[in-house]
């Protein structure tokens, strides 16, 4: 079988080639917002690069992959296809119940009506009985009062269609503030405690769970990393005259390296017509690691190229979908 094959081959075999087998599976054309994570030993995220033989990014111990949106899209209706929208709400579903994306009652209410508009269609009141919606998750905290708020939504969605579902789910979750942000944790200049969070707009820092600071990909010239140091240069505003550097400090060098490749990759996907060629020969200083995929520009071109029937798939993101995420681990 073509899994067998790929076990066969798989030490000689870059990521990308994994990366695609399970696009095709999946039936996934827009391809290029998700990606394929790994933990290593210190249960510490990585992101499998596509560009690299999987032998040398996994060393030790049995490969353990889960799917997952790498780029969330800052404008999800420019997704071409609707199995790509259905793919970026399973993860916003996951992401909200894990905890990652933080949502007030009012938004939990409204974003679990239309999952169950997406999944099971009109109200009904001869089929769905007064618990039809117990076996759907929408927060961590699930409450009765949160049910009854979103069996009332969903009575009033009548003649909307799964994917016009789908559409106003992501529409309200975009605008959600950590929509999208990958954290990690650090240090400021003066020892205290902060999150760094990456997104498709630049940088953002946290502290006690709020934002005190935001750094817009334009306005920062250069990222670097010196063993567990995270250095970012700031272009100089309006009435200032000089650039300026900020530094933070990661837990370890993996760490601090591992922030570093996130910010490549989401200022070359969000921000660059192409992807920058990685430096060649042997007097280059430091890494050589660049992003190697499409960038968002080059996805959108060509997913407007895109000319097949629309894909015909289950919506089935309930209870028993989400039991078996838990065991392993992966969409």
């Amino acid at each position: 079988s073509e899994c067998s094959v790929f076990l066969y081959k798989g030490k000689l075999c870059k990521g990308q080639v994994l990366l695609d087998m399970v696009c095709e599976h999946l039936n996934l054309l827009e391809k290029d917002y998700f990606g394929l994570s790994f933990s290593d030993t210190e249960s510490q995220k990585h992101w499998l690069d596509p560009s690299k033989e999987i032998k040398k990014q996994i060393r030790v111990g049995p490969w353990h992959f889960s799917f997952a949106v790498k780029f969330y899209p800052p404008d999800p209706s420019q997704l071409i296809e609707d199995i790509t929208r259905y793919y970026l709400c399973l993860q916003l579903r996951e992401d909200i119940l894990s905890g990652r994306l933080p949502c007030s009652f009012v938004t939990h209410a409204l974003l679990g009506s239309y999952a169950v508009q997406a999944e099971l269609g009109d109200y009904d009141p001869e089929e769905h009985g007064p618990d039809y919606i117990t076996e759907f998750r929408f927060a961590p905290n699930q409450t009765r009062e949160l049910e009854e708020r979103v069996m009332e939504l969903h009575h009033n969605y009548r003649g909307m269609s799964p994917a016009e579902a789908e559409i106003n789910f992501l529409e309200n979750a975009k605008k959600l503030s950590m929509y999208g942000v990958d954290l990690h944790h650090a240090k400021d200049s003066e020892g205290i405690d902060i999150m760094l969070g990456v997104c498709a707009s630049g940088l953002l820092i946290y502290r006690d769970r709020l934002r005190i600071n935001r750094f817009a990909w334009p306005k920062i010239l250069k990222i670097s990393y010196k063993r567990s140091n995270f250095y970012i240069k700031i272009r100089p505003g309006e009435y200032e005259q000089f650039e300026s550097t900020i530094g933070f400090k990661l837990p370890n060098h993996r760490a601090s390296k591992r922030l570093w490749k996130v910010c490549i990759e989401h200022h070359t996907f969000f921000r660059l017509v192409s992807p920058e060629p990685p430096p060649k020969g042997f007097l280059v200083i430091g890494s050589k690691f660049r992003y190697s995929g499409r960038t968002q520009a080059q996805t959108r071109q060509a997913s407007a190229l895109i000319d097949r029937p629309a894909p015909q798939f289950e919506r089935s993101i309930s209870r028993r979908y989400l039991l078996s995420r838990s065991i392993d681990g992966g969409m």
